[in-house]
């Protein structure tokens, strides 16, 4: 965490990445050490990850939340399950009664502060499958929606209560509004500052329109290397939260860039 400025007041870093399991675009490799740094790197004291896997064959059978959790010094995190099984195999909605070693995929949410209370969102899919046109194709495929999750934490920062949601909402353009405006609704009213970030796969006129929140961070995000469009957002309704400085930044993994705010 960055040291208080003058008049006791702490800045706070906080950052949202899609980090693609921990997979580098370079050589489709995830490497934990390369994973490790990367967290570290961004220094955040809040930090929201998706597509996050836990015992996956894919990125090693490796617990990604705790390995995120070490490299950064988090004193609090969690890992929420939106898929049971292996994405593109056999899996099933997770309901959150996993066993903790089970092979599964969702987000996560990591504090360097104390999270005082945690609240879990389940975001259905599209109930069957849909056609879906994707850049540079020219028929629509038939595709499988999968289940969404958010989690919400109520973090004892440095000059008091806030709470944070993360989320990953669908790739389903028409579908993801309805998700979002879902979880606005089940985030019940209260006196903390509220922040909500995560990848909501839409864009910022979306986001205003369906969620009235302004963003303390903006910038192209997605796809990595030639970013042109924003879809992860960090967003408050709060006027108390004044941001110093924000970025984009590239790292070496995923299709996505992180996207980091420095709070008041």
């Amino acid at each position: 965490m960055t040291a208080p400025t003058p008049g006791n007041i702490a800045v706070v870093r906080i950052a949202t990445f899609n980090i693609l399991h921990g997979r580098s675009p370079a050589d489709d490799q995830v490497d934990g050490n390369r994973f490790a740094e990367a967290i570290r790197s961004l220094d955040a004291d809040l930090l929201g990850l998706q597509e996050v896997d836990r015992n996956q064959p894919r990125s090693q059978h490796s617990d990604l939340t705790a390995m995120a959790a070490e490299a950064m010094g988090a004193v609090d995190h969690r890992f929420v399950a939106a898929l049971s099984g292996t994405p593109g195999a056999t899996w099933l909605a997770a309901t959150g009664d996993e066993q903790p070693d089970s092979a599964a995929y969702g987000i996560a949410f990591l504090s360097r502060f104390p999270v005082v209370g945690w609240q879990v969102v389940r975001l259905p899919p599209v109930p069957m499958k849909v056609p879906q046109l994707f850049r540079g194709q020219r028929r629509p495929e038939w595709v499988r929606d999968e289940p969404r999750v958010a989690v919400v934490a109520e973090v004892d920062a440095p000059n008091g209560r806030i709470r944070v949601v993360n989320t990953h909402l669908s790739f389903l353009r028409w579908w993801n509004g309805r998700q979002l405006r879902l979880l606005m609704r089940s985030v019940p009213p209260a006196p903390e500052p509220l922040i909500l970030m995560g990848d909501l796969n839409m864009g910022p006129r979306a986001v205003d329109k369906l969620t009235r929140m302004r963003p303390l961070a903006s910038g192209a995000t997605f796809p990595v290397h030639t970013p042109h469009e924003q879809i992860d957002h960090i967003l408050t309704a709060d006027h108390h939260l004044v941001a110093m400085s924000h970025d984009v930044v590239e790292l070496p993994m995923s299709d996505h860039r992180a996207l980091v705010v420095d709070l008041e």
